[in-house]
């Protein structure tokens, strides 16, 4: 079969999607680019927000018209949250967020016989990780290494411990054999991810630390520069921050689980830390990784969020002195307990405080890009257009590049300038 993967969401998606094309390639498919004359289709889908749910719907039905012959699976957060809506628009596979081998077989089946599927298991009750070969993305040149997956936190916005279930982990030596494959590919780079790391080998036996997993993936891929996935403050302590340091090919770019810098709104969203904890946290990765790259995802109009506190959540901003800022209007999810909270914040106002924080934002993403100026930074180069090669340095900054360059190669680029939100550099001999 010719078969067509599209991914929607975050790096674990990702990750399964490159892991579905592996063993779709072990059973002798053929991986295509595009879905037009092909075979078959795999959606993998996302939920975190409304907006992800609508996104997922509207990629499903705009597949079905580009390839209307072939046979069409659907997975990911959204059909684990709701199946009926695959079914409903008339996919042949229907699966959630787990059992990505037992799909292929489906898809082989609706494939021979145009028989349907709808292969659901309860998010809520696994206990065990799903192994998978670790790879790359046709066309990528870093690697995803799933080391996590599943949440137990239960933050009152979110709907991702129902469609991940709890926090299970990938033993360290299954780490190492993971990083070591990634790293015999030829990859230069591998971005440690989960659903929540900070949450790493504490299901395990003995148990274990997110420290623990990456010194593992380090030992085994010692050539590759090594990117973690987003972290909760909580993990950031001394001993963590020491050991990482103590290893070389870690990027000293950091994205701390944030959402908001008013502690009022954390405790309503039910998260973990204060914004003490979070500042403190961020300090610490800053001594140990002098110059680093700290980002953070923020929630605007969380249901009883006053001016008062969206205005200490800005200064707050300002306080941390962030590189970079993801920012989203609070999504209403049905089942959450936010869902029913009291003070629910207009959508216009939401909007707009987003509105203000990306304003923010900005400036303080400017403020780092022109402090890279005259530095030396190394980058992964990945494509070349208009005769620029484009790639990351190690803190994520994107860098246009002048000079001979070569897709997956690392050079050593000195910054001259910023332009477009990009940092300009020439590559050094």
């Amino acid at each position: 079969m010719k078969i067509y993967v599209e991914t929607l969401g975050c790096k674990v998606n990702q990750f399964e999607s490159q892991a579905m094309e592996a063993l779709l390639r072990q059973k002798g498919h053929e991986i295509v680019l595009s879905p037009e004359g092909c075979d078959g289709v795999i959606l993998n889908s996302c939920a975190v927000t409304a907006e992800s749910e609508r996104k997922s719907r509207q990629a499903l039905r705009r597949l079905m018209g580009e390839a209307p012959e072939a046979v069409y699976a659907v997975c990911g957060c959204w059909t684990q949250l709701r199946p009926e809506a695959g079914e409903a628009l008339g996919a042949h596979v229907v699966a959630g967020s787990c059992g990505h081998e037992t799909l292929i077989s489906d898809l082989e089946a609706a494939y021979a016989e145009k028989k349907k599927t709808l292969h659901h298991d309860e998010a809520l009750k696994r206990r065990v990780f799903e192994p998978l070969p670790a790879g790359r993305l046709e066309g990528r040149t870093r690697a995803l290494l799933k080391i996590q997956d599943g949440c137990s936190n239960f933050c009152t916005y979110c709907v991702i411990p129902y469609t991940r279930g709890p926090s299970r982990s990938l033993p360290p030596e299954a780490c190492a054999e993971g990083a070591k494959a990634i790293a015999e590919q030829g990859v230069q780079e591998i971005v440690i991810t989960g659903i929540e790391v900070a949450s790493y080998g504490r299901d395990l036996r003995p148990k274990c630390t997110l420290a623990d997993a990456v010194e593992a993936v380090a030992k085994a891929a010692p050539e590759a520069r090594l990117r973690l996935g987003s972290l909760e403050p909580r993990v950031v302590t001394e001993e963590f921050c020491r050991r990482l340091a103590a290893l070389p090919g870690i990027c000293p770019h950091f994205h701390l689980s944030l959402q908001s810098g008013c502690d009022a709104t954390l405790q309503r969203m039910h998260r973990r830390y204060t914004a003490r904890e979070f500042y403190d946290a961020a300090e610490l990765l800053r001594k140990y990784f002098p110059g680093c790259a700290i980002g953070a995802d923020l929630i605007t109009g969380f249901p009883g969020e006053t001016e008062e506190e969206f205005s200490a959540t800005l200064a707050f901003l300002e306080k941390v002195n962030f590189s970079f800022l993801h920012v989203f209007p609070y999504s209403q999810r049905p089942g959450t307990p936010a869902d029913s909270m009291p003070g629910q914040v207009p959508k216009a106002e939401k909007k707009a405080r987003a509105q203000r924080a990306i304003a923010v934002a900005e400036k303080l993403t400017r403020r780092y890009l022109e402090a890279q100026v005259g530095k030396t930074l190394s980058v992964l180069l990945e494509t070349e257009k208009d005769g620029l090669w484009q790639g990351h340095g190690k803190n994520y900054c994107e860098v246009a590049v002048k000079g001979q360059g070569a897709r997956n190669l690392v050079a050593n680029v000195q910054i001259i300038g910023v332009k477009n939100g990009k940092l300009d550099g020439i590559i050094l001999l």
